[in-house]
């Protein structure tokens, strides 16, 4: 052999397996290059390999991410996490949610299923991980029992979720793979732009203690969202706290277990949470700082319920299914109320 082929066979690139290649890339989604400069450097090892990647990423992440830093978002969606409604035919009334709004430059990259999907996780995320307000016990308006004062909507204090584990609002079970913070570094990679957590907010109660059937008062959750790729994600979105209240402690109890009541009782909800997105609400009842009466939520015409109770104002149609359901007889105390809401619309103004 000669010595120019000598030089050429002794100076060629060392030979990686395609079969550890093939292993590498189904177990992370990286390109033929990165798959096969990760095994040389690990010694064809996949384990060792994966760890590699993992710390390339991180640096080449944050390398991108510091750079794209700078840049404006005033994109991208708002997201919901339900984990639990409250009151329900197996439920004895527990309250855990949380929304999120995830910003980005540009709308095709709010539309990415990639973001989307982040924004959801981050939620869900933030649902799950937040801890009740502590609960004050005080004389309810409708009834003479002391009764627990209902929860609030939290602010959540952005740079703790961020250094939460994400846990992903598809695959519930699946184990954490880094942060928040990582999750939107590593977006940002891929969707090259920058990505910002703006605000987070979540309602948490625990179960009462006691049980559905003795209570006089339940309270539920409404959530909708408008406006994004996804169901539970969009350019706005709100989360409604609502109580159901009765004069007698069987009523409850007797409705709630009644599969028609149920489905109504969630048809209504579904309809306030879309009504307080398709105005612009600010209030439940007029308030001296609204522009318009229409801003305060009871004052507007029910648009988005359906049926005989279509544009009435919301507060009558309210009273008026509180009877027709049985939830109180006609000038009894109680019914179903909207006691507080939250409504987030992309780049709007801090408030």
């Amino acid at each position: 052999m000669s010595t120019m082929m000598m030089r050429f066979y002794s100076s060629a690139a060392p030979k990686v397996p395609v079969a550890l290649i093939a292993e590498l890339r189904k177990r992370t989604p990286v390109s033929l290059n990165k798959a096969r400069e990760a095994l040389l450097a690990s010694n064809n090892s996949v384990e060792s390999a994966l760890s590699w990647l993992q710390k390339d990423n991180q640096t080449s992440g944050a390398q991108k991410a510091l750079k794209l830093s700078s840049r404006q978002t005033s994109e991208g969606l708002v997201a919901l996490s339900v984990l639990s409604h409250g009151a329900g035919l197996n439920a004895a009334g527990g309250l855990r949610a949380a929304l999120v709004e995830l910003n980005c430059e540009t709308d095709f990259v709010a539309r990415n299923d990639i973001f989307a999907s982040l924004a959801l996780s981050i939620a869900h995320t933030a649902a799950f991980i937040s801890e009740p307000t502590p609960i004050s016990t005080t004389t309810s308006l409708s009834t003479p029992n002391p009764t627990p004062t209902p929860p609030k909507f939290t602010k959540l204090d952005l740079t703790h979720l961020q250094e939460a584990p994400l846990l992903s609002h598809s695959s519930p079970g699946l184990s954490p793979n880094g942060t928040v913070q990582d999750a939107i570094r590593d977006a940002i990679v891929k969707v090259g732009e920058n990505i910002s957590l703006r605000r987070a907010s979540s309602i948490i109660e625990d179960a009462p203690l006691s049980p559905v059937p003795s209570a006089t008062s339940a309270l539920r959750l409404a959530a909708y969202a408008h406006g994004g790729p996804a169901a539970s994600c969009g350019r706005v979105a709100s989360l409604a706290l609502l109580a159901l209240r009765t004069s007698t402690p069987s009523t409850l109890a007797k409705l709630i277990r009644t599969a028609a009541f149920r489905d109504n009782l969630t048809t209504l909800e579904n309809s306030l949470a879309r009504q307080i997105c398709g105005f612009d609400t600010l209030s439940i009842r007029p308030q001296p700082t609204n522009e318009s009466p229409e801003q305060a939520l009871y004052e507007q015409p029910f648009i988005m319920l359906q049926g005989k109770f279509n544009g009435q104002p919301v507060s009558d149609a309210l009273n008026k299914w509180s009877e027709e359901e049985g939830l109180v007889q006609e000038g009894e105390q109680g019914g179903i109320e909207v006691l507080d809401f939250v409504r987030w619309k992309v780049g709007e103004p801090d408030v």
